[in-house]
């Protein structure tokens, strides 16, 4: 029987902040519409937190079973190793898919926003979709697009229509950029996973493309993120605070373009993580600055 530790492990917590860098990134964008609420953009975190958590228990049973994780060289994995049973790891998914629904049902109802449990249904469909069932798109290479789409798109303008009622360009800039970054941290763990990967069947993106073409979409990925803060500067000079993180992302692009392979490409993805959050707080920092000065 799996641990408390190993359960808290095997949610991923590092992958965490793809979920939360959207929701501020969004709310700072409703700040600046005028229309910031709290208690929205809680319910909105708790709703992008449960479906990561959701997606990664779901990616741990169904990749689990498939005995994708046998050889598995990146964090721990509670079907793969044996530690928890597999109805178990699917039940925690689908418990934490349910607290999204749950919270999500909240925001939808405070915001008047209805359309919106559409949106939601696709979220948890998409999320198990992803490596479960019997054509798995994440299988198919389709995984990028759906990070893009729900952990960049969906998750930023969701949490700024449910407070504002509308759209602003800052709110698509930031979801373009987070969405990429988002995008970077699943090319990386994909690049690590090239070799497992392509000897059981799973042809994610980085398969497809081939290890040296996939290096070098996750720095273009990078490159482009910043880029969206130019974009918006001619509107508000303060975006440009979004390149004060360029620095911090020589490092993680230099590791994947020097050819790090296996266990030593952990503290790229453990950088980008960072990264997205870097890019979230300086992003809404400039928000709110070209709002309140």
């Amino acid at each position: 029987m799996a641990t408390f530790a190993q359960w808290i492990s095997g949610s991923r917590p590092r992958t965490l902040p793809m979920a939360v860098a959207p929701v501020l990134i969004g709310s700072a964008a409703a700040y600046g519409l005028g229309s910031f609420k709290p208690v929205n953009a809680l319910l909105a975190a708790a709703v992008a937190v449960l479906l990561q958590i959701g997606v990664n228990y779901a990616n741990d049973y169904s990749d689990g079973i498939r005995g994708t994780d046998d050889e598995r060289v990146g964090p721990f994995r509670l079907t793969g190793s044996r530690a928890a049973a597999p109805a178990a790891v699917k039940r925690a998914a689908f418990l934490a898919f349910g607290a999204a629904m749950v919270c999500g049902l909240v925001l939808v109802v405070l915001s008047q926003t209805w359309w919106l449990l559409l949106v939601g249904a696709g979220c948890v469909m998409a999320a198990w979709g992803y490596t479960g069932g019997k054509n798995p798109y994440g299988y198919l290479g389709l995984g990028d697009v759906f990070v893009f789409v729900f952990f960049g798109l969906v998750a930023t303008l969701g949490t700024t229509y449910t407070q504002a009622g509308t759209l602003s360009p800052e709110a698509w800039a930031g979801a373009v950029g987070t969405g990429l970054i988002a995008d970077a941290l699943l090319m990386a763990n994909n690049v690590r996973d090239i070799p497992t990967d392509r000897t059981s069947g799973k042809r994610t993106l980085a398969v497809r493309l081939g290890d040296s073409r996939a290096r070098k979409a996750y720095v273009l990925m990078l490159a482009v993120a910043m880029m969206t803060a130019i974009v918006i500067a001619p509107w508000n000079p303060w975006m440009v605070i979004v390149l004060l993180l360029v620095p911090a992302c020589l490092t993680p692009a230099w590791l994947m373009l020097g050819g790090r392979r296996g266990k030593r490409l952990i503290p790229v993805l453990q950088q980008t993580g960072f990264i997205n959050l870097g890019y979230a707080a300086l992003f809404s920092l400039g928000i709110v600055l070209g709002t309140a000065l």
